[in-house]
C-alpha cells in the first residue's frame, strides 16, 4: 500500500532545502507526497519544526486518526521524535510504516462568560488563564470535581497535561509528569495566597475556575499558546480530560528518562559509577 505521507514546515531558513529532500525521499520510495488541502487524507504528518510547528499540526488534523511525527528544527524539541541529521532514516521508516503511535491526553475547556454564552476549546499542553492588566492581578476561585479548593490573587493559572507538564506549567513551578500517566495539572503562576502548590489530580476529575464578579480583574484563555478566548470578571472555567487524544508517532522505544535528560540537559555523573560499584559488590 501506498503510504501517504503530508509535510507541515516551519519557515525557519534551511527548512524549506530539507522539505524538498524529504518529498523526493518519499517519492523515490514510493510513497506520496499530499498538498496541503488534502493533509487531513494522510496515513501520518511529518513536522519539520519545532514543538510550536507541532502543535499547529495537531491542530489541523484534530478529530483524525492520523498520527504526527516531529523533527526538531526548533529549540528543546520536547515533541519532536527525531533530529534533522537522521532525517534520512526518518524518511525510510515513515513510508515503510515502521513506528509506533503513542495516545496522550488532551483537555478540553468551556468558558461561559457572564452573558451565558459559553465557547469552548482543546489542548495537547495546557489551558491557561492568565491576567489581562498587568498592572493587577485577577481574582479567582479554584475547585475540583465541584468542591472549592482555593481562592486567591494571582497572574494566571495553568491547567495542564503530563504532555504539557514539561512547557509552561514547567516553567510555573509544576512537577514533571511522566507521559504514561493518567492525570491533570494545575499551577498557579505567581499567586499572592498561603497555599498555592501545584496540584495533580485524577484524569476524570473537572477543574472549575469562577473569577471574581465584583472586582474587574478580566482574563483571557491561551489554549497551546495559540488559540485565544476571552474570559471577563465573572467568567467560569471548566476544564477535563478530552476523549480525544493526539497520537505521537515513535521510532525509538527510549524511556521517557533518557528523553528527559536529553532535552534538558541534565547532569548525570555519578550514575554509571554507582552501578558498577554495585555489581561489583
Amino acid at each position: 500500500m501506498t503510504r501517504r505521507i503530508a509535510l507541515v514546515k516551519h519557515t525557519r531558513p534551511g527548512v524549506a532545502q530539507q522539505a524538498e529532500f524529504v518529498s523526493a525521499a518519499v517519492a523515490e520510495l514510493g510513497g506520496t507526497i499530499l498538498p496541503e488541502g488534502r493533509l487531513r487524507e494522510a496515513d501520518l504528518v511529518l513536522i519539520l519544526g519545532g514543538d510550536g510547528t507541532i502543535l499547529m499540526a495537531a491542530e489541523l488534523v484534530r478529530g483524525t486518526p492520523i498520527p504526527l511525527l516531529g523533527v526538531n528544527f526548533g529549540h528543546v524539541g520536547f515533541l519532536a521524535e527525531a533530529d534533522p541529521e537522521s532525517l534520512h532514516d526518518v524518511v525510510n521508516r515513515v513510508v515503510s510504516g515502521d513506528y509506533a503511535v503513542d495516545e496522550r491526553m488532551a483537555i478540553e475547556v468551556a468558558v461561559t462568560t457572564p452573558d451565558g454564552v459559553t465557547t469552548t476549546g482543546w489542548a495537547l499542553n495546557e489551558v491557561a488563564l492568565l491576567k489581562v492588566d498587568r498592572a493587577r492581578m485577577v481574582e479567582l476561585a479554584f475547585g475540583v470535581d465541584g468542591r472549592a479548593v482555593s481562592s486567591f490573587g494571582c497572574d494566571g493559572l495553568v491547567m495542564a497535561t503530563p504532555t504539557g507538564s514539561t512547557a509552561y506549567a514547567f516553567s510555573g513551578g509544576g512537577p514533571i509528569v511522566w507521559p504514561n500517566v493518567e492525570a491533570l495539572l494545575a499551577v498557579p503562576i505567581a499567586a499572592h495566597a498561603l497555599f498555592s502548590r501545584p496540584l495533580v489530580v485524577g484524569p476524570d476529575s473537572e477543574m472549575t475556575v469562577h473569577l471574581d464578579t465584583h472586582l474587574a480583574s478580566d482574563a483571557e484563555i491561551w489554549c497551546d499558546g495559540r488559540r485565544r478566548i476571552a474570559a471577563p470578571h465573572g467568567t467560569m472555567v471548566t476544564v477535563r480530560r478530552s476523549p480525544e487524544p493526539v497520537l505521537l508517532a515513535r521510532l525509538s522505544d527510549t524511556p521517557f528518562s533518557g528523553r528527559l535528560v536529553a532535552k534538558f540537559s541534565l547532569p548525570v555523573r555519578g550514575w554509571r559509577d554507582r552501578l558498577e560499584g554495585s555489581a561489583r559488590r
